[in-house]
Order: C-alpha cells, then sequence, then structure tokens
C-alpha cells in the first residue's frame, strides 16, 4: 500500500481516500493532488515512485511535466497582457506579427488563436525537432502557413501549435519568451513551483514519466471489435492525412521524448509545463481571487478569457469540445467541477481547473500516462472534491 503525504482540511478526506485508490487500484506510480478554495489550500497530497527505475520517491517538491495542462498556463499569460491593454484578443493577429498575415491571415484575430478556430492545428512541412525546440524556426513555419479550413469557420484542437501560435504573441508584446513572460509575472509573484522550459538547476527535482501501453491497440484491431462510439475517432487515427494525426506531426520525428532534458529545458507552451499539483492549483485560484494578497486577473478580465468561443464537433479530437479564449470549459466526459468550471487538461490524466461558483481551484498531476476512457483517476478526484462540498 502507498503511503499517503501531506494534509486535508476537515471535510475533504473523501479526496485523500480517492487519492489512495488511484494508486491501490488505478494505476498511480506517483503523484500529487491539490486543492485550494477561497484562496487557502484545503488538499495538498503526494505520494509513490517519482523514478521507477531507481526508487526515488516523490516528494513535496517532486516536479512533473503536466502536457497540455501547460496550456491553461499560457492563456493566463496572454490575459494578463490583455488586462494591461498591451494585447487586443479583438485585433488581427498580425497587428502584432506582422509575418503571420501570409497566405490569407491578416484578418484573423488574436481570439481564434486562444480558441482554437485558425486552422492551423498542422503544417504542409515539418519541420525538424531540433528546429522547433529553438522557437524561431517553427513560429516562421506558422507564420507562412495557409489555414487549413477557413478561420472562425470550425475549431479544431490546435495540440501542439497553440504553444508556438500564442507563445509569439506573447514574445511579441512583451519582448519575453512566454517562459520568462510567465516565470516572472506569474510564478514569481506568487510563488509558483511551474515552469515552462525548465532551468538545469531544477532538473533533479523532475519525476519521470511512464508510458503505459494500450491492451487494445484500436489503429490494428478489426473494425467489428472496436466500439461503436470509438468508430469514428479510430477511423480518424488511421487515417495519416486527418487531422487527428497531422496535428501531432508538426515537427520530424513527430514523437517527442518528454523525458529528454533538451525537450524539458526548451520552450513548449502547449506541452512541456513542468511543476507541481501545488503551483497548478494555486495558479486557478489566483484567477478566480486573492492568494496571500496576490490576484491575477480582474472581474471583468476573467469573465471575457472565460466566456465560451467555440463548441460542437472538434476537427482534431472528432468529438464534442468546447474552449473559451485558451482555456478547456467543461462537457459530459471532461472531469471539472461543475458548468462555470475552467481549465485543461493533460496528456495521460494531469488536470488544472478552476470552479467559481464554490472558490474551488485544483491541480493532479501524475507520471503514470494512460489516457483513454479507462483512466478515471482525475474524475475520481475531481468527484471526491465535488462531494465534499455538499
Amino acid at each position: 500500500m502507498t503511503t499517503i503525504n501531506g494534509e486535508v482540511a476537515a471535510g475533504f478526506e473523501p479526496v485523500r481516500e480517492a487519492f489512495a485508490t488511484n494508486f491501490d487500484q488505478h494505476g498511480d506510480i506517483g503523484a500529487a493532488v491539490c486543492v485550494y478554495q477561497h484562496g487557502r489550500p484545503v488538499v495538498d497530497l503526494w505520494g509513490g515512485i517519482a523514478e521507477p527505475d531507481t526508487g526515488r520517491p516523490w516528494e513535496r517538491d517532486t516536479l512533473q511535466l503536466v502536457y497540455s495542462a501547460t496550456k491553461g498556463a499560457t492563456a493566463t499569460a496572454a490575459h494578463l497582457l490583455a488586462q494591461r491593454g498591451v494585447l487586443d484578443l479583438d485585433a488581427p493577429v498580425a497587428k502584432y506579427w506582422p509575418e503571420f498575415a501570409a497566405n490569407g491571415k491578416a484578418d484573423i484575430p488574436v481570439r481564434w488563436l486562444l480558441s482554437h478556430q485558425a486552422g492551423l492545428v498542422a503544417l504542409d512541412q515539418p519541420v525538424p525537432l531540433t528546429e522547433a525546440l529553438a522557437w524561431q524556426p517553427m513560429v516562421a513555419a506558422l507564420a507562412a502557413q495557409r489555414p487549413l479550413w477557413t478561420p472562425g469557420t470550425a475549431h479544431g484542437y490546435h495540440g501542439r501549435t497553440f504553444g508556438w501560435l500564442v507563445g509569439e504573441l506573447i514574445r511579441r508584446v512583451s519582448g519575453r519568451t512566454p517562459g520568462c513572460f510567465f516565470a516572472e509575472e506569474i510564478a514569481v509573484p506568487l510563488g509558483l513551483d511551474f515552469f515552462i522550459g525548465l532551468p538545469a538547476s531544477e532538473r533533479g527535482r523532475v519525476s519521470r514519466m511512464v508510458y503505459q501501453q494500450p491492451e487494445i491497440d484500436f489503429t490494428t484491431a478489426p473494425p467489428e471489435s472496436i466500439p461503436e462510439e470509438l468508430r469514428e475517432l479510430v477511423a480518424a487515427w488511421r487515417d495519416p492525412n486527418s487531422f487527428s494525426n497531422r496535428a501531432f506531426q508538426v515537427t520530424d520525428p513527430a514523437e517527442i521524448d518528454f523525458n529528454s532534458p533538451e525537450v524539458q529545458a526548451a520552450e513548449l507552451p502547449a506541452s512541456n509545463g513542468i511543476g507541481t499539483a501545488r503551483g497548478l492549483a494555486r495558479m486557478y485560484a489566483a484567477l478566480i481571487g486573492e492568494v496571500d494578497g496576490v490576484r491575477l486577473l480582474t472581474p471583468d478580465t476573467l469573465a471575457s478569457a472565460t466566456m465560451e468561443q467555440a463548441s460542437g464537433a472538434d476537427q482534431v479530437m472528432v468529438a464534442p469540445s468546447r474552449f473559451s479564449s485558451g482555456y478547456m470549459l467543461p462537457t459530459d466526459t471532461n472531469p471539472m467541477a461543475g458548468p462555470h468550471s475552467f481549465g485543461h487538461t493533460g496528456r495521460g490524466g494531469s488536470l488544472g481547473f478552476a470552479d467559481p461558483e464554490h472558490g474551488i481551484a485544483f491541480g493532479y498531476a501524475m507520471n503514470h500516462i494512460i489516457g483513454g476512457p479507462d483512466d478515471v483517476r482525475a474524475t475520481l478526484l475531481v468527484d471526491a472534491v465535488q462531494g465534499s462540498l455538499k
């Protein structure tokens, strides 16, 4: 039985129970969960193994890469710039990034980059990975790229390109890389353990990810063995020209080793944020209220940031999705706490979100990348938080 470390406030004991159950029954190897309520931590738990090869335990300050949960941090940086009046979400991207106007993109507003409506989910010619990690070659390729659908007429999850698109706007407007801006304007004021571009000095604290192979490979399984509700998605996976495939093949090679020091040190604002569950929860807490005297966004800015911009059929995920300007919004399959929640999931189960209705902010980070419909870990934790509020 895994030892669970940390504290929970009275009334939130079900979260500890769900966290322990995730280790005992649902595959967690090393993980942490944190919940804030009205600006104060009420759950702060961690346990398990950070590095299975050596047995290194998961400590209070263990860092974990959280994949696309990073997008919530990047969106927050963009909204902070909007709040300061230096980034207009309804202005053309080309106002700040003139080269972006190429190939019919002159009128695409900033908001469509944030809400996955720009049609720039993939590249006609993938960029060598070493160049993508260097930043400039990738943003040049995106500036030259033609949209893959008429912008504004549909939405599709910009799984990889979101980070370079929104990150370049942050760089153009602030004069700082997105990771540097996030560190100086968000992480330092709040005391967050969260990085977009890991400093070499923090490398020793990072947990190593473990990837679970699916029991059934739907990409090769006979069609009759595939559940009917998954057939459209599986058909997209099997089509090399589908947006579902191309959106994650913007580099050459397409597969990225997120355990590698070079990848973790680069700034990939869509997918390589590294931090603690506590850091995620604390950031979201500071979006909906004060945390130790710091509030990131005013109520008016937050209302604009979290207003629905796109919903319905997703051109990449082949399932209904909902987005505000940079944050995911709740759907039937998205584990958040209520209809007014906003946040972002990450590959394999990581999750950060806020629920302003209940004053709740949540962060979950883990190193066992499972994913798919059978991964219930985040859902069970969120259900336990909801149960604790009743």
